[in-house]
């Protein structure tokens, strides 16, 4: 794709944009009030804009549904946020908090541990949370008007490039239903050698909700293909280039692995929907809004003319009509009514698949330090997972009446788990081995949606019978809003939990051709995490404290062989690779503190996220101690409708042993503490932008890591940050 005609068309069309607007004063331009705070970006909301060009009816409502109940959620849609555009493409988020391995898509973790989720049943998504989400991040809409959002992103030349395209789809069917579509495509070439990345989702999606009967359903197929690099042979390539002969250009630089990749191809399947039972009442009605009953002349009027004639001439008759048109008239009258659900029957059922392949034709013969079978130059190992929830509930309904001050609802769920590894008989013989496992939860939920002043949300969860009998986990959270004066509140907000899970079955076994282990004794997991938050909206602060232990966490680590001849040697080229699971029967506590910051001067505007953290085992669980994002730039208006950002901003984290990547496995694994180990960080990584927002277009571009050179540029354990690169991109709002 010509990135330079796509650029020129897509300037075109926003001046067409700015010629067809209308210039009166209104801040109303396609999109709900500008909001520049990180935290609750502008989005779709509800959008009440008049079109004056065109009789085309504009406005989009968002939701999400819970995963478990099909609870709608009012959501936000940050795939159309304004502030901070330009890095709705970044991997590495939107204030760069995730390691990665340097190109576009690629597997990632975030440092701050609090953003950590928990590891799920299919573990070879969770490093792509950048691409993929579950249910809980799908928005559902409904629109005025069929709504299609077009967008392109771009990243460098065609030899290194970066390119991502995406698509969405929505229209009602009626004022109660919609269906729609969500397409995702991205394409990174990377500035390293075997470093291509290729993902592809498709989505179809549609809900109803009657009074009755709600439905949400969705269908979401992905196909994710990366080559493995293994990161570079040297680290001096890029620490201290000097030391070499020639100058090495990111493509010169050699790498550890070639023809290997990784493949992931899954599936999954929603549907959640509820029979609502209840009562209509009738809708209250200010005085000043209902009808009126029409004067004695106008009742009069609509009889036959013979009847008036006698009314004049009767006085009794003439009390008797008006008596019985009155009657007429307020028996006509239709007495609005809304329904108002009491309970609800819930079923819900969630189907997740996913076939994930490693594969490579040139395995360097030093690189796994074992080979359990087949040979080194035509490696398949093929694992395969199959998850279906069925859950279904009772609810007691929130609000019916003045009493029902919460939600009440009781569950019971099924889980069936299937996956399939390589085994190897008494024979040596290889075949494929299938592990199932039953599982049966009952749980409940209480919370207050409604209101002013506080919510709250508490629910839990026991098995009681299955492979995983006893793990149970209690969540809650919290808000309350406190009015300071006319002008500003205090949003406080508290979070806590207590779980005792049983890890990720790959923990407990794994097989392939470099990895094998099985650990039947591994223990649940015991977490217990207490977190508050303070926010000032008015002066842009939000501060948020919290604190986690951690028994029997459970953690990969690299297990590496050295073959080299200089033991203090840390060149990935002097160890072979392997990984293990393992469990850490002490606790572990982080603590956690955040702040941020956001300040404005008339169009000056300085952004600040910093995190403290500190954890009580750095061998187990490593963790920078400071995390920092400062975005200071200009926030102003061209022509009182193209509305301009331009600015430049600074991500820093300090130096921590940071955990090393392994292909074999597709996940992040602490460094082998039995080796010389690898620091990383305390290198500031520089970017400047322009974004741009008129009506339903967004446009930016960008130039990243403008301090690009020698030094301490890496994201991962020999895994470098990409040179500097000039970043594209524009999104687009159709109605129609």
């Amino acid at each position: 794709m010509n990135r330079r005609l796509v650029l020129l068309l897509m300037l075109v069309l926003c001046l067409i944009e700015v010629r067809a607007q209308d210039y009166s004063q209104t801040d109303n331009d396609g999109y709900s009030s500008y909001n520049k705070n990180k935290d609750k970006r502008t989005s779709w909301g509800r959008d009440t804009t008049e079109n004056k060009l065109e009789d085309v009816p504009i406005g989009v409502h968002q939701w999400t549904v819970d995963e478990r109940l099909g609870n709608i959620i009012e959501a936000e849609n940050l795939d159309t946020a304004v502030h901070m555009f330009q890095y709705f493409n970044e991997t590495t988020g939107y204030n760069g908090e995730y390691s990665i391995l340097g190109n576009l898509g690629s597997p990632r973790l975030s440092r701050i541990y609090m953003h950590r989720s928990d590891v799920s049943l299919i573990q070879f998504l969770n490093p792509f949370s950048f691409f993929i989400g579950g249910i809980q991040d799908f928005r559902f809409s409904n629109t005025l008007s069929p709504l299609t959002n077009l967008a392109y992103h771009s990243v460098g030349n065609k030899q290194n490039g970066q390119e991502r395209v995406r698509a969405y789809f929505a229209s009602n069917i009626n004022k109660v239903s919609g269906i729609g579509m969500k397409f995702d495509y991205l394409y990174g070439r990377g500035y390293y050698n075997s470093q291509a990345n290729s993902q592809f989702g498709g989505t179809l999606f549609g809900y109803y909700l009657g009074d009755r009967y709600n439905l949400h359903a969705y269908v979401n197929l992905n196909h994710f293909k990366m080559a493995e690099n293994g990161g570079i042979e040297n680290d001096a390539y890029i620490r201290n280039p000097q030391s070499f002969p020639r100058r090495y250009g990111s493509k010169d630089i050699p790498t550890l692995l070639t023809e290997t990749w990784n493949r992931n191809q899954n599936q999954n399947a929603f549907l959640t929907h509820r029979y609502n039972l209840g009562f209509h009442r009738e809708i209250e009605i200010a005085d000043s809004l209902k009808p009126k009953m029409p004067n004695d002349t106008e009742l009069l009027m609509q009889l036959s003319d013979s009847l008036r004639e006698l009314a004049k001439a009767d006085t009794l008759r003439r009390t008797l009509l008006l008596d019985s048109l009155r009657t007429k008239w307020t028996a006509e009258q239709i007495i609005p009514t809304e329904f108002v659900p009491v309970s609800s029957i819930i079923h819900t059922l969630n189907i997740e698949n996913l076939r994930h392949t490693y594969y490579s034709y040139n395995t360097p013969s030093s690189y796994y330090t074992n080979l359990y079978y087949g040979d080194l130059t035509s490696v398949t190992d093929v694992t395969k997972d199959l998850i279906v929830r069925n859950t279904v509930a009772l609810a007691m309904r929130e609000g019916f009446n003045k009493w029902a001050q919460m939600g009440i609802a009781l569950f019971a769920t099924h889980k069936l788990e299937t996956y399939t590894l390589p085994s190897l008989d008494a024979a040596g013989i290889v075949g494929n081995t299938r592990y199932t496992e039953h599982n049966l939860y009952v749980g409940g939920e209480i919370n207050r949606t409604q209101g002013k002043l506080i919510h709250y949300n508490v629910n839990g969860e026991i098995s009681v019978a299955g492979a995983d009998v006893g793990e149970f986990e209690v969540d809650g959270i919290a808000d309350l809003d406190l009015k300071l004066g006319k002008r500003d509140t205090l949003e406080i907000e508290a979070h806590a939990f207590v779980k005792d899970l049983a890890p990720n079955i790959y923990f407990y076994k794994y097989h392939s051709q470099f990895l094998w282990w099985d650990n039947p004794n591994f223990s649940k997991e015991f977490k217990t995490r207490i977190e508050g938050s303070l926010r000032l909206p008015r002066i842009g602060t939000n501060l948020t404290v919290g604190l986690e232990n951690v028994k029997n966490y459970t953690y990969y680590a690299m297990q590496n062989t050295y073959t080299g001849s200089d033991p203090t040697s840390i060149l990935p080229t002097d160890y072979s690779h392997d990984v293990v699971a393992r469990q850490h029967g002490g606790n572990i506590q982080v603590f956690s503190v955040r702040l941020c910051q956001d300040l404005a001067f008339g169009p000056f505007h300085w952004d600040n996220d910093v995190t403290y953290q500190t954890t009580s085992n750095a061998t187990v669980l490593p963790l920078p101690k400071l995390t920092l994002y400062s975005n200071l730039y200009l926030h102003f208006r061209i022509a009182k409708v193209l509305n301009v950002e331009v600015g430049g901003d600074v991500r820093y984290f300090t130096k921590y042993y940071a955990p090393d990547y392994s292909p074999a496995i597709q996940q992040f694994a602490v460094q082998d503490t039995s080796q010389p180990l690898v620091k990383i960080g305390n290198y500031p990584i520089v970017n400047a932008y322009v974004n741009l927002h008129i009506k339903h277009c967004r446009l930016y571009l960008a130039m990243n890591h403008l301090n690009a050179g020698s030094g301490r540029m890496f994201w991962v354990p020999h895994y470098p940050i990409d040179p500097r690169t000039f970043h594209f991109g524009v999104s687009w709002n159709f109605f129609n």
